[in-house]
């Protein structure tokens, strides 16, 4: 098991490297997803973990949230709008 993690965890460091693509681990980055995820199971998950029977139903509630998340989901730090709208907005003005 330990093995096979390695390999994949080696495969994706070169598909990485291959595209170009700079992997960050930062703290930075990692705290704003860790703050994503701890929202996803706070606010879905802990809510919708016994009406989701089987993975399809768990992978749509996800990806329902993100949805509203970045569409619907208003916050204080972006004025009042969702994520979506404030980019929106801000490329708007740029």
């Amino acid at each position: 098991m330990t093995k096979g993690c390695s390999i994949n965890i080696t495969h994706i460091k070169k598909v990485l490297k291959e595209k170009k693509i700079t992997q960050s681990m930062s703290s930075l980055d990692n705290g704003l997803m860790e703050c994503f995820f701890g929202l996803l199971k706070s606010e879905m998950f802990y809510e919708q973990e016994k009406n989701c029977k089987t993975l399809e139903e768990l992978k749509k509630a996800i990806e329902d949230y993100i949805y509203y998340y970045n569409n619907k989901r208003i916050k204080e730090k972006l004025k009042g709008l969702s994520p979506a709208s404030h980019r929106s907005q801000s490329l708007l003005v740029s």
